[in-house]
């Protein structure tokens, strides 16, 4: 299978990988790194808008007395089965789009114009 390569001379599939290991902090470094190739930089805000909305809402869940912290312990194995999911789909090299969150991270990355190269790819 054949993967373009990124500004750092990564495969594509690899670099978007490792835009999710790090949960949303590898997502702001990949963010930065990259400049050319949008399927990465999708994957970065993705992995950015995901993890980081889950971390806040997790901690602002967790002061809530007694139901706080099994609410937020829910969110952990949500956000644990999300992060194995794209870990998954993107080293294997398939444009996975979450619900909402990537509508969000492709209107940030591409703009109002869906870039026609990303587009082929699904």
């Amino acid at each position: 299978m054949y993967h373009k390569k990124t500004t750092l001379g990564i495969d594509e599939n690899i670099e978007s990988m490792f835009c999710y290991l790090g949960i949303w902090i590898t997502g702001i470094i990949f963010l930065f790194l990259e400049k050319e190739n949008n399927h990465v930089r999708f994957n970065a805000m993705q992995s950015l808008i995901t993890f980081f909305s889950l971390f806040i809402i997790s901690a602002l869940i967790i002061i809530i007395p007694v139901i706080g912290p099994i609410l937020s312990g829910i969110i952990t194995v949500i956000g644990a089965f999300i992060w194995l999911l794209m870990l998954y789909k993107t080293y294997n090299g398939e444009v996975y789009k979450l619900p909402i969150v990537g509508d969000i991270a492709e209107e940030k990355i591409f703009g109002d114009h869906f870039d026609k190269d990303f587009k082929e790819k699904n």
